[in-house]
This record gives C-alpha cells, structure tokens and sequence, in this order.
C-alpha cells in the first residue's frame, strides 16, 4: 500500500475517533446539564383576570422576581399572555417566555406528579372552589394545561385517579406522602389506594396521612416536605401534640426508613384571601426542591432566619430563600406555583420558546 494512502486512511481514522470522542463528551456534558436543571414552568394571571384582580400586581412581582432567582440557578419558563409578555420579556429574556395563557396560577396542581416518571392526575374539584362545577373548571384548567404539553410533542403517563400536585410530596427516590383526602376523593381503601399508586412506574412507598386542616385543599405539601431521599421535614405543632403523634406514625408506617425533623412553623392564618383555600404563611414546608437546590419560602418574619438555618444544616443542597410574603396569604407560593419537569421532558418544554403556541401568533 502506497505510503500516502496509509497516511490518508490514519488521518480519516484519528479524525473520526475525535468526532466520536468530542460527540460522546458533548451528549455527556447534555445530560450532566440536564441532570443538574430542572426546568421549573410559572404560569401568571391572565389579563383582566377577575379572580385575581385584587392581588394580580402582587401575583406578577413575586413571579418575576421568583423567576430571576430560579434563572440563576435552575431553568425556568414563565407561560403568559400576550398583555404581560413583554412584563416577563423584558427582564428574563423571550428565550424564557411564552405566550400560552393558562387559566390559573397553581401549576402545581394540575400539572403532573412525581419529576423522575411523571404522571397526570385528574385534577380535582376542590382546587377550583368544590363540587360539580369545580370539577368541570378544574378539567377545564387541566385541558388547556394539557394542550400546551401536547405541543411540545411530550405525553405523559394518565391516571383516572383524582388527586393535586400539591397533595403528591416525593423524594425522587419512589418515596410519596398523600393526604387521605385522596382515599375519600377516590372512594378507596387505604390498602386498595396504596396497591394502586405502587402499580405506577417510579412509586415505591406510600405513606397516608390526615391533613391539618378540615376541609379546603388537604394537600400534603402544607404539612411536609422532603429535603433529600428519605429525609423529610414537617411542619412542628405544639398546639397539638395528638395530631402530631398521628402524622409521625403514619410517615414511618408508610416509610419504614424516613428520618424526621421538625421545622418551625410561624403560621399566620390572618388576612386570607379565600377562606375556601386557608393560607400557606408561615408554612416553610411549601418550599420547591430538586436535586440539587431548595427553594424556601420567607415571610419577612424572625422566623424566616430560623428556618433557613435548620434546613442548611439538614443538607448539602443549595438553600435559596424566596421571599413569599405578598402572595402566602392566597394559599400556596413557592412550590403550589411551580409546575416542575426533569431530564429529557424539561428539553423538549423548551423547544416550544419562540413558536406559536396553542394558536397563538
């Protein structure tokens, strides 16, 4: 073989294991990156909005601000309307905006559980205010929600099942805490229940317990959280040490290795906005958490500091706090807000930036 075409056929050989090499770094740094971001979706007022007419210039500002501090450390895509495009574009960049009016702001709830093997639940009736014509607004919500998805071309797993995202709490690692309002809603057994969820892909552990509050939403989310995988974070109660005696023998009957800790709990039950909906200020455990990074909820209170500390001194994650203060009094905050999505979806949600959406120019 001529010495020039064994040089040739060397160069072409080195030059395709490079290819190779770089493409293979290249799909690795893609997946670290993806790993290490969630994508957290918020979804503001609708213009003229007359539900949240009284509280949608607080509602926009904590979104933005919320929206700038997930920016700096985690993906973020605020879905708008055309009038409060240019509200969010303005100060996050178009690349983070996207006009796909929802018809409500507690993405969390209707949009689906469990961020490693996502599932949608029926949304239910009680997060539009309760019984029949709550349930038709509540799919109403959801379907519109669901349109949006089906344009990015992504399907997630379904479940007849009527249940919140706020009232599915889980630790990336198949452990989940549900409210019994999902037995009563379902008409189940706490066994049959249980059976069922652990037939879904990614549920490994279910542990039932009884909401703090009678009535309203009951979700789970008011009462716990996971910090890390089988570590969890309730809410403390000194008033009543019965409820509290329940709660931690319902977690370790449903999560026989959950470790717990008790987190100081400044509830301030005045000035609610909607007395079907209660208040979530003071609740620290409605904080947003991903793998690497919690979100955590600050009222402008003493407490705020003591908060945060118990919670630095629980983990390795980033704890960033988030001031909630102007919008906890509706209910929800900084977790009810966020609908949250992971991996490969998250990547397929951002594709949609820059492209009409649901019929929209």
């Amino acid at each position: 073989m001529p010495l020039w075409l064994k040089a040739l056929i060397s160069a072409i050989v080195v030059a395709l294991i490079t290819a190779t090499n770089v493409s293979c770094a290249e799909d690795q740094r893609m997946t670290q990156d993806t790993d290490s971001q969630e994508l957290i979706i918020l979804m503001s007022p609708k213009k003229g909005d007359t539900y949240y007419a009284d509280m949608a210039e607080e509602i926009l500002r904590f979104q933005l601000v919320f929206a700038q501090q997930i920016a700096a450390h985690d993906r973020v895509l605020v879905l708008t309307d055309q009038k409060n495009y240019s509200y969010f574009a303005d100060s996050l960049g178009e690349q983070r905006v996207l006009i796909s009016p929802q018809d409500d702001i507690w993405a969390r709830d209707f949009s689906p559980s469990n961020t490693t093997d996502p599932v949608m639940f029926r949304y239910t009736a009680a997060g539009q205010g309760g019984g029949g014509i709550g349930q038709v607004d509540a799919d109403s919500v959801q379907a519109v929600f669901e349109s949006f998805v089906t344009t990015a071309g992504l399907r997630f797993a379904k479940s007849a099942l009527l249940n919140d995202g706020g009232n599915f709490v889980d630790d990336y690692a198949g452990n989940v805490i549900i409210s019994t309002k999902f037995l009563a809603d379902n008409r189940l057994t706490e066994n049959k229940a249980r059976k069922l969820l652990l037939a879904m892909t990614g549920i490994n552990n279910v542990a039932f317990i009884e909401a703090d509050e009678q009535g309203g939403l009951q979700h789970a989310d008011g009462v716990v959280a996971f910090i890390d995988e089988n570590l969890l974070a309730i809410n403390s109660y000194p008033d009543d040490p019965d409820y509290m005696k329940q709660l931690k023998s319902d977690l370790k009957r449903g999560l026989p290795n959950i470790k717990i800790f008790e987190l100081i709990t400044p509830y301030d039950d005045s000035g609610i906005y909607d007395e079907r909906f209660g208040s979530a200020c003071g609740i620290y455990t409605n904080m947003l958490v991903t793998k690497n990074r919690i979100y955590l909820p600050q009222f402008g209170i003493k407490e705020d500091v003591i908060a945060l500390q118990q919670i630095r001194a629980m983990t390795k994650k980033q704890v960033i706090p988030v001031q909630s203060g102007t919008v906890c009094q509706m209910g929800g905050g900084v977790r009810c807000m966020s609908a949250q999505f992971h991996g490969i979806a998250s990547e397929q949600l951002l594709r949609v930036v820059g492209k009409p959406a649901n019929g929209q120019e």
